[in-house]
């Protein structure tokens, strides 16, 4: 099983593009990833500013949300790789809509930024509401799975209620786990949405090991709403410990909707409340 990759240092001395694994004891570091979904509009108007502020506060892995005419975030691909970088920072993988027709491109692309992985952050309605469609999108998953590979990355899908949600009898989430070859499709759990849906993610971890490697952290209100980590009902502490058992690697916060908070402020405070309470 692989080791956590949550709990890894800085090696002093290095470049601030590189983080590597060290014990020492003054060095060591508890890391931390943020999709930039939750700051979109401010890296809509202030990509740079926005980086710097994120760097600020001590993240260390970034995953991108906006991916548009080769360009994130208006940027070609190696560009916003250096620019997140410069600010010692990693950026990890990205959400992007594929189809067949866009597959080389976004592939290209991704490979261009230096992407670990390449994620698919949800399915339209006619992929996914009939069994014959969970089949044809399940070997698209393993279809672009190859493809990423081929160019060093692993294809991602990330979650939201409705895969968990039957279809003719089946859990759409069960059947991509169940059809798609682990060496080629990881699947990014948002924490968030299955305890939404009504399921544990632990129970999942335990059921299908290893097939967990990235992680959306956000916590659930009351009203089954994402919010600002600590502030909703979700015990993270159980999760964190079975990082192991669902193979996570990395883990991103997200809040889809700032509520109580400013977006920067709750990238802010849902940090530092994994930091000193879950980590």
């Amino acid at each position: 099983m692989k080791r956590r990759k949550f709990l890894r240092t800085t090696v002093a001395g290095a470049t601030a593009a590189m983080i590597m694994p060290s014990f020492a004891c003054n060095q060591k570091q508890k890391n931390t990833g943020l999709i930039l979904y939750t700051v979109r509009d401010e890296m809509s108007k202030d990509p740079e500013g926005t980086l710097d502020k994120i760097a600020e506060m001590g993240y260390n892995w970034l995953e991108a949300a906006s991916y548009d005419q080769g360009k994130f975030y208006g940027f070609k691909p190696s560009v916003f790789k250096n620019m997140v970088e410069s600010r010692g920072m990693e950026l990890i993988s990205s959400h992007n809509g594929l189809d067949n027709d866009n597959l080389d491109e976004v592939t290209g692309a991704a490979a261009e930024a230096g992407l670990k992985y390449l994620v698919i952050p949800s399915l339209q309605d006619h992929r996914i509401n009939t069994p014959e469609a969970l089949k044809e999108t399940s070997a698209f998953m393993n279809m672009a799975g190859e493809k990423c590979r081929s160019m060093g990355m692993k294809l991602g899908f990330h979650n939201h209620q409705v895969e968990f949600k039957h279809v003719d009898g089946q859990i759409p989430f069960d059947v991509f786990l169940n059809n798609t070859n682990p060496e080629l499709v990881t699947f990014e759990l948002d924490l968030a949405w299955i305890t939404a849906a009504g399921y544990d993610p632990v129970d999942y971890f335990n059921r299908f090991p290893g097939r967990f490697e990235l992680w959306h952290v956000k916590d659930l209100s009351t009203d089954n709403q994402d919010a600002t980590l600590g502030e909703g009902t979700i015990d993270f502490k159980p999760i964190f410990s079975s990082a192991e058992t669902a193979g996570m690697e990395y883990f991103f916060i997200e809040q889809d909707h700032s509520r109580t908070h400013s977006p920067i402020e709750s990238a802010e405070i849902s940090r530092n409340y994994l930091v000193n309470n879950i980590l």
